[in-house]
Order: structure tokens, then sequence, then C-alpha cells
């Protein structure tokens, strides 16, 4: 057992009336010794449910974003005209709308915008469809790679995935403890804040209710985020509705001080609106399809997901423009180029490494 964790379980689950918040270094070190398992399970077990019971503040959440930062496989920025773009979704999947962000990166990617993914296996407690199975539809194999692997990948195509199982086993090795305390964990609000990225980078984290965009956006202003982007998007991914206005906000670090302005994006506005396709049994079919450039509904939500990032990204000055750009990349089939460069570099990668053994 630690006696040094044990004081810190104490400040942050003596009760309503007698918890302490944590300091940004305490919240980082109790991490820490999560992470390497200095605590015990019971600690370990103990401190999550107090920390969500309490919920985070702050510096809590920065000194988290601090430990990850160091423990934490990343991969670089390339050289770019424009910054990686790091798209964060929740850990524990989809169950009810077809995902479309591997695809929305896949468009970005293709129009020379560096993009990062992070994720793991099926994950408690929803268990939802993970983004390296969604990947899989596609034909895209992360699962292998190691780190300077994915690096390899991520310099050749501007598509990079950190695979958490491979590439920061500490934070896989507690999962495990979603499923005993049947609650996610403040981890949970940690992955979707997280950029395991070395260089300029532009941050998205989806959120489900206000007060996580609240916490997400003061967290990035402490931490001196340059810029970021925050998502009410579906099941609290970065992927935009239809069915429903889209609410973004956007921050960014000036020189006189953070400054962040919502954005309300109505789809009928565009000529997107539409229910939001569901997830299907077919669903890898459809994905195919999308990406081939066939016109099927699933299609509407890329292009409309597609377009919002490229304006983001900087790449289009106006979302019309954003909209036609991603059209004509999946329609010219420079979109499934992107995804058989991704899949031919992946294979190079690992034959190379079988050729050397």
């Amino acid at each position: 057992m630690s006696d040094v964790f044990r004081d810190l379980l104490k400040k942050v689950g003596s009760g309503t009336h007698t918890s302490k918040d944590l300091s940004r270094e305490e919240s980082a070190l109790a991490t820490r010794m999560m992470l390497e398992q200095t605590a015990t399970p019971a600690q370990i077990g103990a401190f999550m449910i107090a920390q969500r019971v309490k919920r985070p503040t702050i510096p809590e959440l920065a000194g988290m974003l601090d430990c990850y930062d160091q423990m934490g496989g990343k991969l670089t920025a390339p050289q770019a005209d424009y910054a990686t773009m790091v798209l964060n979704n929740p850990y524990d999947g989809r169950k009810r709308n077809a995902p479309v962000t591997p695809i929305t990166a896949l468009i970005l990617a293709t129009a020379g915008v560096p993009v990062i993914l992070h994720g793991g296996e099926r994950m408690p407690t929803k268990m939802g469809l993970p983004l390296v199975d969604i990947w899989e539809n596609l034909g895209v194999k992360w699962r292998p790679l190691t780190l300077a692997q994915a690096q390899q990948v991520f310099e050749l195509t501007y598509m990079g995935f950190v695979y958490l199982p491979q590439h920061f086993p500490a934070a896989h090795r507690l999962v495990p403890y979603r499923e005993q305390i049947g609650k996610r964990p403040t981890l949970a609000t940690v992955e979707l804040m997280w950029a395991p990225c070395d260089g300029i980078k532009h941050v998205v984290s989806s959120f489900v209710h206000p007060p996580t965009e609240d916490r997400t956006k003061e967290t990035y202003q402490l931490r001196h985020t340059t810029e970021f982007t925050t998502v009410k998007g579906l099941e609290g991914s970065c992927d935009l509705p239809r069915g429903r206005t889209a609410i973004i906000g956007m921050g960014s670090l000036k020189v006189d001080g953070p400054v962040f302005e919502r954005l309300l994006l109505h789809p009928r506005d565009y000529g997107f609106e539409g229910a939001d396709p569901a997830l299907e049994e077919d669903f890898g079919q459809v994905l195919e399809q999308t990406v081939h450039g066939e016109s099927v509904e699933l299609t509407r939500s890329v292009i409309w997901n597609g377009g919002v990032y490229l304006w983001r990204s900087g790449v289009v000055p106006t979302l019309s423009d954003g909209f036609q750009q991603a059209q004509t990349l999946l329609e010219t089939g420079q979109v499934h180029a992107k995804r058989e460069q991704i899949k031919g570099a992946i294979a190079t990668v690992l034959g190379h490494q079988l050729s050397t053994v």
C-alpha cells in the first residue's frame, strides 16, 4: 500500500463537507501512481469513485493531462501547411449512430491536414464500437503497429493512430476498473482532452453535457492550448449531427489572452438536414460505398462533417467551400486513394519489420 497515495485519496474522498481539491502537481502525482499501479487496486478504485463524486477541478484535470503527456505514447507532428488536428472521441465507442470520424480524418489528410485519432478496444461501460474497429471496416489495421511504425505511417500519409494497448499500456491496464466500478472515471474525461501529439496541433474535444465543455475550455486555457474546438457531437463524439443544431466552441490563444467563440450550425441552412444514419449491421458496406464516392445517405453526413472540419483547419475560407471540397475529394476518388495509401504504408512498415527479423 502507498501511504503517499492514501493521503491523496483522503483529501478527495473525505465527504461533501471535508474533502479537499488536489493541486495540479498532486493530481499529476496521483495519476502517475495509478498508471504505474504504485497504488493498490483498492486505492485506485476508491480514488476513481471519490473523484467522480467530488467532480474534478480545472487544476486537477490539468495535472492529469500533464501526467498523460509525460507517460503516454505520442506522435510527432510532421512538417505541413496546417496544424495537426487531434480528433478526440469517447473510448467506449458508438452504439446508435453510424460513425464518420475516420472518413472525416481521411478527407482532412487528403487535403494536407495531418490527423491523429486515439483509442483502444471495446471499453466499459458502454462497450460500443471503437475507432480501431471502424478502421478495420475500412481495411486499415492499426493494431500491429509499434509507436515508431505508427510514426512512419503518419509521416508518409498524414494519418496517425495512437492505439492504447500498444502505445500506452499503463492506461490500458486501468480499463478493467471501469467495469468494476460501473461508471466512467474522470480518466474518461481526460481522454476527451488529451492530445498525443508533439508539435503544433489543433485539438478537437467532444462532449455531451455543457459542464464538460466548460471544464474542457478552462483546462485548455490553463494549459495554454494554442487552438481547440469543442463539439457537442453524436454520442459525445466529434461527429456533427444533422438531426439537430451543431453546437461548436472555437478557442484560441492570442497575444492578449485566450479567446472563445460559440458557433451554432443549422444543417438546414446548408442543405444537410435529415436524420442521422443509424449504426446498422451493413455499416461496413455503407462505409466502403462512401469512401468510393457513391451517393448514400451516410455520404451527406460525411460531406457535412468534412466541410466543417476543412474550414476549421484553415484549408478553405468558408463553410460552403469546405462542403464543395469534401464532396469533390470523395467523388474524384482522392479519399479512396488516401485510404489505399495508408493501407500500403502500413503493409510497407510491417513488411520491413518482418524482413529484418
